[in-house]
């Protein structure tokens, strides 16, 4: 049986990973998981249930007790759920709830495009090949802010920029998995380059892994 394939897409939210890791699985004809909406389906559930999400041992709980029902959500993408998301995702009981189901997407055949914060560094350190998009701050919360408006959600351009800044240092602090570029990842600034510049990149990259 041939090796699964995995490649890893980390970085901050809106920084446009999602979009090139959706476009990397068409392309190299791999599946493909969003890994934040994993987090997003815990928060999801803790907060329908009128619970903290700060309270780690009940989000642990829900974390172990996942249904595919919970990744269908219509309120996930909600800066509410996102929020909530960063705050149980750095409690270290949902994180190893959460590996296992990541490592077992990726290593089925023929492999994944996995997006997340932590896929290079912690879920798949030995991944074909590690990317990590970002951009600034302000560039990021313009296209949250663009997102949720198509949405239908009425944003405040500042609200969603001082609640990325918040997430960003979450993230980043965190004492598991904090959010970072692993050592031999390429890392994608996409302040000022449109989607078919970056996945260009990402592929010439990928592919002189020998992929």
């Amino acid at each position: 049986m041939a090796r699964a394939r995995v490649i890893a897409v980390d970085g901050p939210a809106a920084s446009g990973k999602g979009t090139l890791a959706r476009r990397l699985a068409t392309h190299y004809r791999l599946s493909f998981l969003d890994t934040g909406k994993l987090y997003r389906a815990v928060a999801a559930r803790l907060l329908g249930a009128g619970l903290d999400p700060n309270d780690a041992v009940v989000a642990a709980e829900i974390a172990a007790s996942l249904e595919p029902d919970d990744m269908d959500r219509a309120d996930l993408r909600s800066e509410r759920v996102s929020q909530a998301a960063s705050i149980v995702a750095a409690h270290p009981g949902v994180r190893s709830a959460l590996l296992n189901y990541q490592r077992r997407y990726g290593r089925s055949p023929p492999g994944a495009v996995l997006d997340g914060r932590d896929i290079g560094t912690v879920v798949f350190p030995d991944a074909e090949a590690k990317i990590f998009v970002t951009a600034s701050l302000e560039i990021r919360a313009t296209r949250r802010v663009k997102q949720l408006r198509e949405k239908g959600n009425k944003a405040i351009e500042s609200r969603v920029l001082e609640e990325m800044a918040e997430r960003d240092a979450r993230d980043g602090s965190r004492e598991v998995a904090p959010l970072k570029p692993a050592d031999d990842a390429l890392v994608i600034d996409t302040t000022d380059l449109g989607p078919d510049e970056v996945f260009h990149r990402a592929v010439g990259f990928i592919d002189s892994k020998g992929g």
